[in-house]
């Protein structure tokens, strides 16, 4: 083997084989454009690649993790990401738990994921999503039965409460 081919020893392949030989065929040839199907499945082999290798740096909370703290009264959350002064948090509420009408200082994003929340006269059921704009007051939230949710926005802020 000179220098300029790729190894034939599959046991240790990085590239399926006929990539290895267009490849080898490509350093001793003029250069000549791959096909698309060829070009295609480098790319998705590199890419793949690279996402493995960054797994780690990727950020997991399972349910079973992190620690639920107290919010407010019939209220609990948990944390899961801040950053930036954005954060990541399910809030739990416990049936007839309320939050009284606040500003948000960045649009806050929530999607009930069980139970349901009332806005004012909008009920919100789960997989329904509720977007608090940015400095628009936010009328009372409350759930009659409890609901757990997630909220991603600004991290919360005592003194936002009206």
């Amino acid at each position: 083997m000179d220098d300029r081919s790729f190894p034939d020893d599959d046991s240790a392949a990085v590239l399926d084989a006929d990539i290895v030989d267009l490849l080898n065929d490509a350093v001793a040839a003029p250069p000549s454009p791959l096909d698309q199907l060829s070009l295609q499945r480098v790319k998705r082999r590199v890419l793949a690649r690279i996402a493995e290798a960054q797994t780690t740096r990727h950020l997991t909370v399972r349910a079973d993790e992190g620690q639920w703290q107290p919010f407010g009264p019939g209220l609990t959350m948990k944390v899961l990401h801040e950053s930036g002064g954005i954060m990541s948090y399910l809030v739990r509420l416990a049936p007839g738990a309320a939050l009284p009408p606040h500003r948000h200082p960045v649009d806050e994003e929530c999607l009930v994921l069980e139970g349901s929340l009332r806005v004012g006269d909008l009920v919100v059921g789960p997989g329904g999503f509720h977007l608090g704009r940015q400095d628009v007051l936010h009328m009372r939230v409350e759930s009659d039965s409890g609901a757990l949710i997630y909220l991603r926005g600004a991290v919360p802020d005592n003194s936002m409460l009206i």
